[in-house]
């Protein structure tokens, strides 16, 4: 019998405290709690990024970290892709339809069939474009598909009435397969096309049965019967999963391991006519119906020895007071903020500052002067200030003055902003900080100065004039994105910019066009962008995700708010205060955590 030893390669080793990074089959004594310890697999569904737009009996292929979800109720044509922490828009799908099925890479897909009517409609997906594709033979929906893009099947579905036939696809032309035992629609399927299964399907039914690439043979029964369910369609043959489904919607979810279903953990939210991609150990679940409404939920289900955190939205300490129009700078635990408006007045605008430590605010050193709408940057001890309206004050207006904190206390620098304006983007540190765009008193500008420490200078102008747009990032890696710019339609732009320290350029547009929006990040290649106003009045939860390309969603805030304070990073960002009608305005501070993952370290004990 080998020894631990032989199998590892090292002994199981005395130690005071737990390695910071275990390694997979490694085992250790913990004299400090005297415990034999060892990195556990765990089995669990953690919450994602929801789609972009809610629908059930949509299609879909790919893997957890690269996936795709086409068409749906509606019916629809909307593509998106999911990247692992978000989603966001692809190429719209040549055709609305319900029930295409899909299978493949995000790189290398492949949708067929499809309805309400039905059609024999064929389209592959390069991960920018679709391509049309020699028609199925017969014109199907709600079937089940697996395998890759130049080697896959097309199996049962529904063509009038429910079908037992099923065809092969070489990549060119398509062949009939063999014929199943039952004939069955809105079913799951994974594998590949030589040794494929598929489960489920309504009526709802038990019934497994695999795919040799010529036959089809009965394999052992789902524990629960059920349709409109979903699986890992990248899975295999012999290690599958089967989750949700059902009428009404279940949350149970199986295992399969080549001839039996097991019980595995549930899924979080009950759905039917849902999607799913991934393998029986890396699973997306996403979208579906819940009974009562369409579904934008996603979750991610891992089987490994990580424990996965989802990354959240939580509540932080609340501000003093309610304020709108504030604005901040630092990180999510050492974190500024200062200005702003707490009607009624007057004065409407404030002086205060307040310093935020991860858990609660207390009071800063006042500004010189009351402000609000100002633009922003630094960090707790060395925070910016610059533009901004002091409206409700003697004398009113708006101001270019620009003010330094040095941890205690703000000292006005002689040297103004150019151009004075409110409703800036902000963005960089005391020493090197930029300010883009604003509301002048007369028009919406365009204008960009650049900060030194000392004075400021003209930088490249934005390529449209916009009032209220977020920011983040450095003077030489900086973003502006969102906000008014009443000469482009819709006013509330979606148009993103990347900042080099000299000049602007166009990046990947927000998912969700809306101004007065909240922003955090160290650079244009990791930044959030979250609350914000949309058409009008209307205040928004909404928060998405930058990697320097193109922006994702991420989880929905719990206030919906605009012209918010904001600080930190994509991974560790604060939102205080902000509109909030009724009333008009709040407190309330969240903190964003993006996902996080951490060995799963647990005591083995003999029995």
């Amino acid at each position: 019998m080998a020894t631990y030893k032989e199998i590892v390669g090292q002994k199981i080793t005395n130690v005071t405290s737990d390695p910071s990074e275990a390694k997979t089959g490694q085992m250790w004594y913990n004299s400090t709690t005297g415990s034999l310890r060892g990195l556990g697999v765990v089995s669990a569904w953690s919450s994602g990024a929801g789609l972009n737009t809610a629908r059930n009996s949509l299609g879909s292929f790919g893997t957890q970290t690269a996936s795709v979800g086409v068409g749906g109720d509606g019916p629809d044509n909307d593509t998106e892709e999911y990247n692992g922490s978000g989603w966001s828009n692809g190429t719209n799908y040549p055709a609305s339809l319900r029930w295409p099925e899909g299978t493949g890479t995000l790189t290398a897909g492949i949708v067929a069939g499809g309805g309400p009517s039905l059609v024999t409609t064929v389209n592959k997906y390069d991960g920018t474009s679709w391509t049309s594709a020699n028609s199925l033979p017969t014109a199907t929906n709600a079937g089940a598909m697996f395998g890759v893009q130049t080697s896959c099947v097309y199996a049962l579905g529904y063509t009038g009435s429910n079908t037992a036939a099923s065809y092969e696809f070489d990549g060119t032309n398509w062949t009939n397969g063999g014929t199943a035992n039952t004939a069955r629609r809105e079913l799951a399927g994974s594998g590949t096309l030589t040794a494929g299964l598929v489960f489920g399907g309504s009526p709802a039914t038990a019934a497994t049965e695999e795919y040799d690439g010529t036959s089809w043979t009965a394999s052992g029964n789902l524990g629960t019967a059920r349709y409109g369910l979903a699986g890992s369609n990248a899975g295999t043959q012999t290690s599958s999963l089967a989750f949700a489904g059902g009428n009404p919607a279940i949350t149970t979810n199986e295992r399969y391991d080549g001839s039996t279903w097991s019980t595995d953990v549930a899924v979080t939210t009950a759905t039917r006519f849902l999607a799913g991609t991934g393998t029986a150990s890396s699973a997306l679940k996403f979208g579906g119906y819940t009974g009562t409404a369409n579904s934008t939920s996603t979750e991610e289900y891992n089987k490994s020895t990580n424990t996965i955190t989802a990354a959240a939205w939580s509540s932080g300490g609340s501000l003093p007071t309610a304020t709108k129009a504030i604005r901040g700078c630092g990180l999510q635990t050492a974190a500024l903020a200062f200005g702003g408006g707490t009607p009624p007045g007057p004065p409407y605008a404030v002086t205060e500052t307040y310093e935020y430590n991860g858990t609660s605010w207390s009071d800063g050193g006042d500004l010189s002067g009351n402000i609000q709408n100002v633009g922003s940057a630094g960090t707790q001890t060395a925070g910016l200030c610059f533009g901004g309206s002091n409206s409700g004050t003697t004398p009113p207006g708006i101001t270019g003055r620009t003010e330094e904190y040095n941890g205690s206390s703000w000292t006005v620098n002689p040297n103004s902003m150019s151009t004075a304006r409110l409703g800036l983007a902000g963005g960089g540190s005391q020493t090197a900080a930029f300010g883009a765009g604003g509301y002048d008193g007369t028009a919406v500008t365009n204008v960009t100065e650049e900060y030194d420490g000392s004075s400021w200078t003209s930088g490249g102008n934005l390529p449209t004039p916009t009032n209220t747009p977020g920011g983040a990032g450095t003077l030489t890696s900086g973003l502006a994105f969102g906000g008014a710019a009443p000469a482009v339609s819709p006013v509330y732009t979606s148009a993103t910019n990347e900042y080099n320290g000299t000049s602007w350029t166009a990046g990947g547009s927000l998912i969700t066009g809306r101004d007065q929006i909240g922003g955090a990040g160290a650079n244009q290649d990791a930044a959030l962008a979250f609350a914000g106003g949309e058409s009008g009045p209307n205040t928004s939860t909404k928060t998405e995700g930058y990697d320097g390309t193109a922006w994702s969603s991420r989880p929905s805030m719990a206030t919906a708010r605009k012209n918010a304070g904001s600080a930190g990073t994509d991974t560790a960002a604060l939102a205080f205060g902000g509109f909030v009608p009724p009333p008009p305005e709040t407190a309330a501070t969240e903190e964003f955590t993006g996902e996080t993952v951490a060995a799963n370290i647990t005591d083995f004990t003999t029995s």
